[in-house]
């Protein structure tokens, strides 16, 4: 049996396997056959752990970024930003790229799940280790279809893999998605283990979290709250002590994380020019949010670019809603989110700046720069009256992702992992499905708990908010408060029917949006391959 390259760009040849590497260890499998993969549990393993590499196209990468956080109540276009039609959703058509490159890579992903569920049993796993295999690839497979019915709704759907040529492509309704999706997750559910030795390997909470994260999305939410709570309450996860503690490059495989998409500490091992997985070196390998939000400070008086301070890419900036959704008097995720001070790291006599001073200032507020040495970049500086950006180069910035560990100033990847469901999250479902059943009382409670971690010192008290307060909004601004940047947002205001609500309120960079935008155009270079153009055609409103 021979599988051949498909014509059309949903799928990509599944026997070119890929090496994913740091804890997931495999060997190289070159030039194997689909019967070496298929005969021995030593191929299979290397199959199983390429899945996984799919992930790193979309979590930690500007692609990724720019689908599932631009585009929301949160993020403008910073000067650097390549992909406007994303954020502004001016001009967002077929032929955008990271969407094209996310399809491709999707449904490859998919491909290679359906041909190892659909395989297995020729491996010659014993019983306990089959299970645990086909259970990780049907987490997989509905982990990435999420991904795909929520960007492009009723799309190409099977659970096949693909043999040979196929040049058609099917419109499935989203509920058949979630059909499947639903059924892999329980499949997961009953057959992974609670812990793993090999971090980065999907296990039963993760599991069990993302289901719950899909309860929510469906409106089942009293399955969503219970399995929630089950996973705060059964595996041993628990909420850092300090918020900032999350983003300590020395704290990555902390309590509070389920599962991570994994990078390599050595850099060589994350595949920046594997000729399979990154053929361009585009994506850059290994993590990239900590060049994507980072202002333009090297052109500042007292600064060049260090190491600590990293490569601005200068791709996005907040929104000033943003920025003036949390108390900076109690709560301490402003501080641990954002960066609003420079100190020189340069001397500069003409305005008497030392290493060490103080050189840039950014704020959300109205300051006086009068009589100092630092420069200010206020909110009247960087944003108009109605919080559209006047300077996107200069501006408060997040730096939840930065790395100070970085070999070189120049290095454009780092070692940190991406958070795909932490802890907190849970406690945020929770509160959200508590809502939708009229139960204000204990999303309260729930809500809270986030929010004592989050206090200041001292502050805890006047964090707490009553049952009163508890609106679908408010939730929505506190996982913004939580959550910001950890590409989920696009499809936190997608699923509560919000995302053009909110971003006509708050974001006047994103003033464009249309109700046809709730779902992406699908890629040009699929409707071009496809031969049965009267069933597969472009999502409405697009060209």
């Amino acid at each position: 049996m021979k599988r051949t390259k498909l014509y059309i760009s949903i799928f990509f040849l599944f026997l070119t396997l890929f090496s994913c590497k740091k804890q997931l260890e495999e060997y190289n499998p070159s030039g194997l056959t689909d019967n070496a993969v298929f005969s021995t549990p030593a191929g299979f393993e290397t199959l199983v752990n390429a899945t996984y590499s799919y992930a790193r196209w979309w979590y930690g990468k500007e692609y990724g970024y720019s689908i599932a956080e631009m585009g929301t109540d949160l993020w403008a276009s910073g000067a650097g930003d390549v992909y406007p039609d994303l954020t502004k959703y001016v001009n967002l058509q077929s032929g955008q790229e990271a969407l094209g490159v996310e399809w491709k890579q999707l449904y490859a992903a998919i491909n290679l799940c359906n041909t190892g569920i659909n395989n297995i049993d020729k491996v010659g796993y014993p019983a306990d280790k089959l299970a645990i295999r086909k259970a990780e690839l049907s987490f997989l497979r509905a982990f990435y279809y999420w991904h795909i019915v929520e960007t492009w709704g009723d799309v190409n759907f099977t659970t096949q893999e693909t043999v040979g040529v196929l040049t058609t492509a099917n419109r499935t309704p989203v509920d058949k998605f979630y059909e499947q999706i639903f059924a892999d997750l329980n499949f997961a559910v009953a057959n992974l283990p609670a812990t793993t030795a090999d971090y980065g390997r999907v296990t039963k909470p993760a599991a069990e979290a993302f289901l719950a994260r899909m309860y929510l999305t469906r409106g089942k939410n009293q399955e969503a709250a219970d399995l929630a709570k089950k996973v705060i309450t059964s595996y041993g996860f628990a909420l850092q002590p300090k918020y900032a503690d999350l983003w300590r490059m020395d704290n990555l495989q902390n309590k509070e994380v389920i599962w991570a998409v994994n990078y390599s500490a050595n850099l060589a091992l994350d595949d920046r020019t594997d000729p399979v997985l990154y053929p361009t070196g585009h994506p850059r390998g290994a993590h990239n949010g900590h060049l994507l939000f980072i202002m333009k400070y090297d052109d500042q008086r007292g600064m060049v670019r260090d190491i600590p301070n990293g490569r601005p890419f200068n791709r996005y900036m907040p929104t000033l809603f943003y920025l003036n959704l949390f108390n900076t008097a109690d709560d301490s995720r402003y501080t641990g989110s954002f960066k609003q001070a420079w100190i020189a790291n340069k001397v500069d006599a003409t305005y008497g700046l030392k290493i060490g001073d103080t050189a840039v200032v950014c704020s959300r507020d109205v300051l006086s720069g009068t009589g100092k040495k630092y420069i200010v970049y206020d909110r009247n500086t960087v944003y108009d009256a109605a919080g559209l950006p006047k300077d996107r180069q200069h501006y408060v910035s997040l730096n939840k992702f930065d790395d100070p560990t970085r070999p070189t100033v120049q290095e454009e990847e780092s070692a940190r992992d991406a958070f795909v469901i932490r802890l907190a999250e849970m406690y945020l479902i929770v509160a959200e499905a508590d809502l939708n059943l009229n139960n204000t009382t204990e999303a309260a409670t729930y809500i809270n708990t986030i929010r004592t971690r989050a206090a200041i010192p001292g502050h805890e008290a006047v964090m707490q908010v009553s049952r009163a307060q508890i609106t679908l909004d408010f939730i929505l601004d506190e996982r913004a408060r939580e959550l910001g940047g950890e590409q989920l947002r696009w499809f936190d205001l997608k699923r509560t029917g919000k995302l053009i609500e909110r971003i006509k309120a708050y974001n006047p960079d994103a003033a464009a949006i249309q109700p046809f935008h709730l779902v992406r155009p699908i890629p040009q270079s699929q409707i071009d391959a496809v031969t049965n153009k009267d069933e597969f055609k472009q999502n409405p409103g697009y060209q």
